[in-house]
């Protein structure tokens, strides 16, 4: 059922990637950014995401009993943004443990699903690898809070490129295996 509702909002996947490769490049472009920026950026980021993740889980098909477990992740995205857009100046130190917080709970959540994705496609190590990834930059984010805000910038930026073409990747798979889904069940109807 898991696959069903993944490949039918590939889409979402593929703009959560987009986001997140905007955002990366965004955080880039820009290196002496200040935090109260970082905080808007990552916010409205956050934000965007966790609304999507909660619509993949309230689009889920009736029956479907794991719709809670996006609905939190997605509930998690939109607490944590609107937290660093209404208070931007929180102190440098306390955001870092937000992103790192949100980022090891993503992260969690995507192994999750690809652990129960790999019985159904080929192709789920890409969300398992982006929920790695995830888990490893909230790791790495916590344990060097004190690095500089120009060091965490250039971290979460090439975290949020990577994370971002991992989601792409995952997103044109499904959308392709439900393609090939859809001509099986055109094709089955036709022999019918």
């Amino acid at each position: 059922m898991t696959y069903v509702i993944l490949a039918r909002n590939w889409w979402a996947l593929a703009i959560r990637g987009a986001l997140a490769i905007l955002f990366g490049v965004l955080a880039l472009m820009w290196p002496n950014i200040a935090l109260f920026v970082l905080a808007l950026l990552f916010g409205a980021y956050a934000f965007v995401d966790g609304v999507f993740a909660i619509v993949a889980a309230l689009n889920a098909p009736t029956g479907y009993s794991r719709w809670w477990v996006h609905f939190l992740e997605g509930l998690a995205g939109v607490i944590v943004g609107v937290i660093t857009v209404f208070w931007p100046n929180i102190t440098a130190i306390a955001l870092l443990y937000l992103i790192a917080a949100w980022a090891v709970v993503t992260g969690a959540f995507e192994i999750a699903a690809a652990i129960r994705l790999r019985r159904y496609i080929v192709g789920e190590w890409l969300l398992g690898l982006s929920g790695a990834l995830s888990i490893l930059f909230g790791v790495l984010i916590a344990l060097f809070p004190g690095a500089g805000a120009v060091g965490v910038v250039w971290i979460i930026a090439f975290y949020a490129i990577l994370f971002g073409l991992l989601l792409l990747a995952l997103a044109f798979r499904l959308r392709r295996w439900q393609q090939e889904l859809e001509r099986a069940a055109h094709g089955d109807l036709r022999t019918a």
